[in-house]
């Protein structure tokens, strides 16, 4: 099945520090994307329900960019990755993400995106 590549995009009031610190420790992780995290060196895994997936952590800039690659994606270049940067005219820190899915469900995952997304700002206030 073809998967198909999209990006979405999201603005926080939190600094980009603070978004990234979200993205990368445990202990935040585990209040808007997953249940549980164990990270060793670059590999993450991560739970949900009792499910788990295990992704690379194959590029880190740090405030700036976060890539992953799922270790058993179909294709090498497959990734899910988060930018950030600033508005210059808001102020505003602009998260862009980018994953795939499989062709006709990209909807799906924009909605997962869009809710976990929802419940990562209400953990950075806003």
């Amino acid at each position: 099945m073809k998967r198909e590549k999209f990006d979405m995009e999201f603005l926080f009031k939190a600094s980009p520090a603070i978004l990234y610190k979200f993205f990368t420790a445990p202990s935040c992780l585990v209040r808007w994307f997953c249940d549980g995290v164990d990270i060793q060196e670059d590999t993450y895994t991560f739970s949900w329900e009792g499910y788990e997936e295990v992704a690379e952590l194959v590029d880190d800039i740090e405030e700036e960019r976060l890539r992953f690659r799922w270790l058993d994606a179909e294709s090498e270049d497959e990734y899910f990755e988060y930018r950030l940067s600033s508005s210059a005219v808001t102020g505003e820190t602009i998260l862009e993400i980018t994953d795939f899915a499989d062709e006709g469900e990209v909807d799906d995952q924009k909605q997962l995106w869009s809710n976990q997304i929802s419940q990562l700002k209400k953990e950075t206030g806003g």
